[in-house]
């Protein structure tokens, strides 16, 4: 019998106030400029647990999600020179907050991927999953 690895999942939550226009008719009223708040829910994934038994540090997965979401915060995502030319909706948002996850992920993190969910309505979220070499 082949041996199964659970499959381990740590979330860690913060959330991010920006402001941006999302162009043409298709998008409605969110045409104009206007403010958003999302709560942003960034969850790691690996096969089994570390050295230490988690799936990554709690500490670190927080810090590691303020920083990324730090360059965003009080900005309007219309000015913002990593979405020139990007339409910031919040299913871009959620994967730009990934990308910069995946970057500043430490060297030998032995995650399967990443998953970024940003709620901006208590009814509407949108999320994506990366996933990472081994």
């Amino acid at each position: 019998m082949v041996e199964q690895i659970p499959v381990f999942r740590l979330s860690v939550d913060d959330h991010v106030m920006i402001a941006h226009s999302l162009p043409g008719e298709f998008f409605g009223p969110a045409q104009q400029l206007h403010g958003a708040t999302l709560a942003i829910t960034a969850t790691f994934e690996r096969r089994g647990l570390d050295e230490h038994g988690v799936v990554m540090d709690i500490g670190l997965a927080s810090e590691l999600l303020a920083g990324v979401l730090q360059p965003l915060r009080y900005q309007n995502l219309d000015e913002h020179p990593d979405f020139a030319g990007k339409i910031s909706t919040t299913e871009v948002v959620c994967q730009y907050v990934g990308l910069q996850l995946v970057e500043a992920l430490p060297e030998g993190h032995g995650l399967l991927a990443l998953e970024v969910a940003a709620e901006e309505h208590p009814r509407a979220r949108a999320s994506v999953r990366i996933d990472l070499e081994p």
